[in-house]
């Protein structure tokens, strides 16, 4: 009986060792010296080193000189540790009257915008983190942005072109926009937005609006 006891006690303090200390610390080794970027988080810094964001996680925007991601249904919105979605099927009222509601909104702050609003935009992604969206929903905001800035929307428009991401090894998922690194982009060339009419202080550079 002892000796059963003692085999499966040293059975269990090798695979311990193995799987629960050599081999994490293997696989982290191997991740920080050929992707260290990734391996820790993907963080994203602003034009001062500042850390605002990892290019993994979605954050909300709701300042008009910035391009707005879709809308998100974890937690109270973006928030990292309550990723999920909505669970509204297509036949839900509440998602239907949501994204009416949040289509006028976006008409109303884009007036000048070509075509319909994007349905991305007024949808919420399967984690409600999705920091991307597609070309042609940063197109869509283009006029707004630059109304806000102060600047040609063709300026917009060409930056916008420069920040889209292709498909993954050339064939998985689609072109895309990552909404934070093209707000910081738009910070880098152009400044921060300019401050509203009735306000003597300019506004600071910078992301997400809560």
């Amino acid at each position: 009986m002892v000796s059963v006891l003692l085999t499966a006690l040293r059975a269990s303090v090798v695979t311990l060792v193995l799987t629960g200390v050599l081999y994490p610390l293997a696989v982290t080794g191997v991740a920080q010296g050929l992707f260290p970027h990734e391996a820790n988080g993907s963080l994203v810094k602003d034009g001062q080193g500042r850390e605002v964001g990892s290019a993994l996680i979605g954050q909300g925007f709701t300042r008009p000189a910035y391009f707005q991601p879709r809308p998100s249904a974890a937690g109270t919105g973006w928030d990292a540790t309550a990723s999920g979605g909505s669970n509204l099927g297509p036949t839900s009222q509440k998602l239907q009257e949501r994204a009416v509601t949040d289509a006028e909104r976006l008409r109303r702050e884009n007036p000048e915008a070509p075509g319909p609003v994007p349905g991305e935009l007024v949808t919420a992604s399967a984690s409600g983190l999705d920091p991307h969206v597609s070309p042609e929903a940063a197109l869509w905001q283009v006029p707004r942005v630059a109304r806000a800035r102060g600047v040609e929307p063709a300026r917009v428009r060409t930056l916008v072109m420069s920040q889209v991401e292709g498909r993954t090894f050339g064939v998985l998922g689609e072109p895309r926009v990552n909404v934070l690194t093209l707000n910081l982009a738009m910070d880098r060339q152009f400044g921060g937005p300019l401050p509203p009419p009735s306000s003597p202080v300019p506004t600071p550079a910078g992301g997400a609006s809560p």
